[in-house]
């Protein structure tokens, strides 16, 4: 027997929102101990005059994107797929790839099936991808990003990779949307791969998102440092081929810190890139505050599974609540979406 779809009935906030008598549905999920903990933060902190009330402006929510709002195994990370795409099998660009940027691309694709690699790999892939992408405009790199994700996801029928945005999810930044608070993603993925993903599936703002960094450069400065050079009408904004930042563990905070300026009320994770931003969160937090872990524990619909069942412990004793994607998600891709039986 199918669980029931979870209604929150809005009449409850008409003391404090203008909504009288409308429901919300998160028509992708099932009645679960997540959901509901997250719709009683959310009507507690929408009553004015209590103790749990939080203020419109301080409303702070923060999202990763790989694996807690979008497919993470297919079987490896998308920015990772795609550039192994660029330095290997591009028309255009694999012919003239570095050999050095290349045998990173070579050993991504050597442990991507078991979505195991070198504990310096995050670094590694963000230095050899600046590199591959170098002097592509903001534009062409958008376009270079939108032509990829149109395609379709290997091992699923029904979806390209544009559409593996986890439906449950999209329910629940709707919600959070609807009741005025900010949402941003913050992930460890290319800052401006990450803008393609979600802007329109999540409607989430440009600069509402960020992400591992590159540096940016005007076509016409050469090696002229930024300090000194002054952009021209002639110029464009190309990407450069140096890795500023990989957007994981403590950089998370740092970077919510700088261009949020806020400590978020809320934060969404799946993995230990994300126990940072989390803890930072929940700890002397002046409001109420929770953070979620979702776990990838279904390999049925998806390709997760039971390997990571310990992870709901883990997650708990650090006071974080856990999301079941088997259990709690009615759906993930929707039902058009099968996953390929081997």
């Amino acid at each position: 027997m199918k669980k029931p779809i979870l209604i929150l009935t809005l009449s409850l906030l008409l003391s404090s929102c203008g909504n009288q008598g409308e429901t919300f549905v998160f028509a992708h999920w099932n009645s679960c101990d997540a959901l509901t903990t997250l719709t009683n933060f959310v009507v507690d902190a929408n009553k004015k005059g209590t103790a749990s009330y939080i203020p419109v402006e301080d409303r702070v929510a923060v999202f990763d994107m790989d694996g807690t709002v979008f497919g993470e195994l297919f079987p490896t990370y998308l920015e990772y797929t795609m550039f192994v795409y660029r330095a290997l099998e591009d028309p255009e660009y694999a012919p003239k790839c570095p050999q050095d940027v290349k045998d990173v691309a070579l050993e991504i694709q050597a442990g991507s099936a078991e979505h195991k690699y070198a504990e310096d790999m995050a670094i590694r892939h963000g230095k050899a991808a600046a590199k591959a992408y170098a002097g592509l405009t903001l534009k062409e790199f958008a376009d270079y990003t939108i032509t990829f994700l149109n395609r379709d996801v290997p091992g699923f029928t029904g979806m390209t990779y544009a559409q593996a945005v986890y439906k449950p999810m999209i329910d629940v930044v709707d919600y959070l949307h609807k009741y005025d608070y900010n949402v941003y993603i913050v992930s460890g993925s290319d800052r401006f791969i990450c803008r393609e993903i979600v802007r329109d599936t999540l409607h989430i703002a440009d600069d509402h998102v960020i992400g591992m960094d590159v540096t940016l450069v005007a076509t016409g400065q050469g090696d002229t440092d930024g300090v000194d050079y002054t952009y021209t009408s002639d110029d464009e904004l190309v990407r450069g081929d140096e890795l500023l930042i990989k957007n994981l563990k403590f950089n998370k905070v740092r970077a919510i810190a700088k261009e949020i300026g806020k400590q978020p009320v809320l934060s969404f994770g799946n993995s230990s890139g994300d126990q940072a931003m989390h803890r930072y969160t929940i700890t002397d937090n002046p409001y109420a505050s929770a953070a979620f872990m979702l776990v990838a524990d279904d390999g049925e619909r998806d390709n997760g599974g039971d390997k990571n069942l310990p992870l709901f412990e883990k997650w708990k004793g650090m006071g974080f609540n856990t999301i079941s994607m088997k259990n709690d998600f009615k759906t993930i891709y929707g039902e058009n979406v099968k996953k390929k039986v081997n």
